[in-house]
């Protein structure tokens, strides 16, 4: 499958939401060392990010989205066995109640 260099919040939820059901690992890695509230984020660690199976899918966000897509070639090549995706208007767009509601979205 081929994956957009961006996702939105709202995308970001639903397939991560699908794509975990299917048994690929998706990550938001904070490239700021600013975690984002409820929701898990992984610190930018080339040596733990590693450890994540093949296949596995890294969302990569700054405050505002355009350091991580301006990276987004350096950690393709740095993770060339994963997906790597910017996360579209980074922190500063993240909506803290936002939610995947799983009841709305029948398989």
């Amino acid at each position: 499958m081929k994956y957009p260099d961006e996702w939105t919040q709202k995308e970001f939820l639903e397939h991560k939401y699908k794509l975990e059901k299917e048994g690929i690992k998706v990550v938001l890695v904070d490239t700021i060392l600013s975690p984002i509230e409820k929701v898990q984020t992984e610190v930018y660690n080339p040596y733990e990010l590693q450890k994540y199976p093949d296949g596995s899918i890294f969302v990569f966000y700054c405050d505002s989205g355009k350091m991580t897509k301006s990276r987004l070639k350096e950690y393709k090549e740095k993770f060339p066995s994963m997906h790597c995706i910017s996360l579209k208007g980074g922190r500063s767009y993240w909506r803290v109640n936002m939610q995947f509601l799983e009841a709305l979205h029948h398989d």
